[in-house]
């Protein structure tokens, strides 16, 4: 049953990625996208908006949707927290401080260049949340990382807020990744963080048995003769290069990783094996939606993206905040 559930939610993301590719301000038909593909021609408009702009963007959705659910679902695992997500390690704030510092204080404005400062700058603020969170005799614990999530956050972005006041023409220039965006990105910015997150997310996959023991308990995990501390610096790594990667690509685009694990949950209960690639499906799917929407709503402008996904999620963490939910 599982297996049939996951072939329609595949065929949902098939159709979800054509419809990214044909619907905007300049439509094109199934039929002119397939030409384009088959016979391109760079004086026709509709062929370089689909191999320039529209399929580039789809890829791009398509895998940042699936890393940032995946990294969701690690962390409300190994935070044994249902509204955790990626955003918990400080790796947004990071990011945007690096990208800041990049800006302001060595005038880079290659998008492919800001790229890497914001995937430094979401290293180090995951690295330093989670020594942080594994200080102390208990080593790393649910509350000590949240704790410590939740600082770096604010330390990192009192820091932002400190430089953009004192300089306030970097703010234009910062305001993609403040809100996200998947419009303008192209190939080129994807393929250098792309062998992370293939690596990452083929180790996750492959993680799903020692994830359902590590939520039963560290202790029952232990007696089972699971290397409890290992595990979790491994999907610590893996949270680190999904959403710090997502992040330098696109920007801050949040509640993916918070929604989607809890929608796949509906499919797959807790069971990690199925629930990962679940949420890679998913999250694609959300994220290619949320984009075509976004170019919907106010054309020939558009909603970034991370606007949208802060429209649908936000309501659903009131929900689940609302029903008092603290363990998963």
């Amino acid at each position: 049953m599982k297996i049939l559930t996951l072939a329609v939610m595949v065929l949902i993301f098939v159709l979800a990625f054509i419809s990214s590719i044909i619907v905007g301000q300049t439509p094109i038909s199934v039929v002119q996208a397939i030409d384009s593909f088959l016979n391109y021609n760079e004086a026709v408009t509709e062929h370089v908006v689909v191999l320039k702009d529209r399929l580039p963007r789809a890829v791009i959705g398509a895998v940042i949707g699936a890393c940032l659910a995946i990294a969701g679902a690690l962390m409300q695992a190994l935070t044994k927290n249902p509204l955790a997500s990626p955003s918990i390690f400080g790796i947004n704030t990071g990011a945007i401080f690096f990208v800041v510092v990049g800006i302001v204080f060595f005038s880079v404005s290659s998008l492919q260049y800001l790229m890497w400062f914001a995937f430094l700058g979401a290293t180090i603020a995951a690295i330093f949340v989670y020594f942080l969170g594994s200080i102390g005799r208990d080593g790393l614990t649910p509350i000590k990382i949240l704790l410590a999530g939740a600082a770096i956050s604010a330390l990192f972005q009192s820091y932002t807020q400190a430089i953009l006041v004192m300089n306030e023409a970097g703010l234009q220039d910062v305001l993609f990744w403040l809100a996200g965006s998947i419009s303008g990105r192209t190939l080129d910015m994807l393929l250098p963080v792309l062998p992370f997150m293939i690596i990452s997310i083929i180790t996750a996959l492959f993680m799903g048995k020692a994830i359902n023991l590590l939520i039963t308990g560290d202790d029952i995990a232990k007696g089972m003769g699971q290397k409890v501390w290992l595990v979790k610096v491994v999907m610590g790594v893996i949270v680190v290069f999904l959403a710090g990667s997502s992040v330098a690509v696109v920007g801050a685009v949040g509640f993916i990783g918070l929604v989607i694990p809890h929608i796949a949950r509906a499919f797959t209960g807790n069971d990690y094996r199925w629930l990962l690639p679940f949420a890679a499906v998913l999250g694609a799917v959300l994220l290619l939606l949320a984009d075509v929407v976004a170019r919907l709503l106010i054309m020939p402008q558009e909603v970034p993206i991370g606007v949208m996904t802060a429209i649908i999620g936000a309501p659903f963490f009131i929900y689940i905040a609302k029903r008092g939910v603290t363990k998963l």
